[in-house]
């Protein structure tokens, strides 16, 4: 194994942005230009980008840029893909729900893609969609879901609003938040048969269901 050394030199009065900035993607996986302007500017650009994936490989880290759609995003070193311990170490494991729920989301982000300024959907309207999809969760399942999205920058909302009118901001990272083969298990859910021995007379989920039960 080669040593490791570390060569970059970052000038006193962007000290603070390249701090936030890697603390930003080892918290949160994204810098969105959407969410963080200032940060996104600074760690897309080119020698801050080749600094900030210097200090990341330190760790078995890199941070790529998709410049279409605004985002960074933090990815294990190609340097380190194999080794253990470190290949899965920025992937969160998000539950068969929570996957069901962020197919839905990338849904709604793409029938909305370049219609207003940013991407939006009121929690009514989203929960509409929802249950056409036959998704069923409670309440607390719900905005137990919308927290963890909203820590890893999928989507973003107001903690000061509540019921159907409020606003999600949705996030073109979400197109990167899968982990791929358990993405696969879900969409092949989607494309089963329904089976005979399921029974069709099953109840939709009450209208009242998202808002019944208390935190």
């Amino acid at each position: 194994m080669s040593d490791i050394s570390l060569q970059i030199t970052i000038k006193e009065e962007n000290n603070h942005l390249f701090k936030r900035c890697i603390r930003k993607l080892l918290e949160s996986t994204f810098i969105l230009r959407d969410k963080d302007e200032r940060l996104y500017q600074f760690a897309s650009r080119e020698s801050n980008r080749q600094d900030i994936s210097e200090y990341l490989r330190m760790i078995g880290f890199d941070m790529t840029v998709d410049e279409k759609t605004g985002v960074c995003m933090l990815m294990a070193s190609e340097e380190d893909a194999d080794t253990v311990g470190l290949k899965r170490a920025n992937v969160v494991t998000f539950s068969t729900l929570q996957y069901h729920l962020l197919l839905v989301l990338w849904q709604v982000y793409l029938e909305n893609l370049g219609y207003n300024e940013g991407n939006f959907v009121t929690k009514g309207d989203l929960i509409d969609k929802i249950r056409s999809y036959e998704i069923t969760l409670t309440k607390t399942e719900l905005n137990a879901a919308f927290r963890l999205f909203r820590k890893y920058s999928l989507i973003n909302f107001n903690d000061h609003e509540d019921g159907e009118d409020m606003k999600i901001q949705l996030y073109p990272s979400l197109q990167f938040g899968w982990d791929l083969p358990q993405f696969r298990t879900v969409v092949a859910e989607y494309l089963k048969e329904p089976e005979e021995t399921q029974e069709e007379t099953e109840e939709a989920p009450d209208p009242e269901e998202f808002e019944e039960e208390e935190e």
